[in-house]
């Protein structure tokens, strides 16, 4: 199978090592992974904000740097969202025949991280240890969008050592929002005063998700309020090894 990872602009610019942890815990599992160096934005700032027509090239550059692989893999439940749902939307309202034909072939091969493990390589067990205490935050795209359900849940179970706690009212949003937290920040800031409490108050070492963006946002928060409490991405506790065995 040829895999290739789909970075994301965000990641690519601000957590870089998300990237590295996708490919540590691929190749764990006995899969090489190509990185195109073609990719860019998947066009979702641009549609977000009402530049549809603006995204149709992303989107058509999308489709030629990834037409050749059989599992494109994001860790990124928002991009991989805009890939999914939208992608094809701007191809049928803008694009030509052979554009809508690119994108509908390539779409059903864009894979989230978490559903690409379990749903398409079938491992939940990942050769994952960190022994800390961790509460995972399921964003809105992962958890509305794309549906992941208990995917991450199950890998996160998975990790030797962990110390898993429960998030309360997890499935709230953090507030970002992309350009909501801009547009609309003082209900934004309320919002995310709300998640921060729930986090401080599992107890908490780390909060992870399937986004940056989120996390990037909450982190912020707690970083402000003084808290100690850390922000990875899931992928980088999967790619963990801390007190496994040489």
């Amino acid at each position: 199978m040829r895999i290739a990872l789909f970075i994301t602009c965000f990641n690519d610019t601000m957590f870089p090592g998300t990237g590295r942890a996708v490919v540590t815990v691929l190749e764990r599992l006995g899969h090489t992974v190509h990185f195109p160096q073609e990719q860019t934005c998947c066009g979702q700032m641009h549609f977000n904000t009402g530049y549809r027509p603006d995204a149709l090239p992303l989107v058509a550059r999308f489709a030629r740097t990834f037409a050749e692989y059989d599992a494109v893999v994001t860790p990124s439940a928002s991009c991989a969202g805009m890939v999914r749902e939208n992608h094809p939307l701007l191809a049928e309202e803008y694009g030509h025949d052979v554009l809508r034909s690119s994108v509908a072939d390539l779409v059903p091969r864009v894979h989230e991280f978490t559903e690409f493990l379990t749903d398409v390589l079938k491992v939940t067990d990942v050769g994952a240890s960190f022994p800390h205490r961790v509460t995972y935050h399921p964003t809105c795209h992962s958890l509305r969008g794309l549906r992941l359900g208990d995917r991450p849940m199950k890998l996160l179970r998975a990790v030797n050592g962990i110390d898993l706690l429960d998030l309360p009212d997890a499935d709230s949003c953090c507030g970002f929002g992309g350009t909501f937290a801009v547009k609309n920040a003082d209900t934004s800031s309320a919002m995310l005063a709300d998640k921060a409490g729930d986090v401080l108050a599992t107890g908490a070492d780390v909060l992870c998700a399937a986004d940056n963006s989120c996390l990037m946002h909450i982190g912020g928060g707690l970083s402000r309020g003084g808290s100690a409490v850390r922000t990875m991405h899931l992928a980088e506790i999967l790619a963990a090894t801390e007190g496994a065995p040489r």
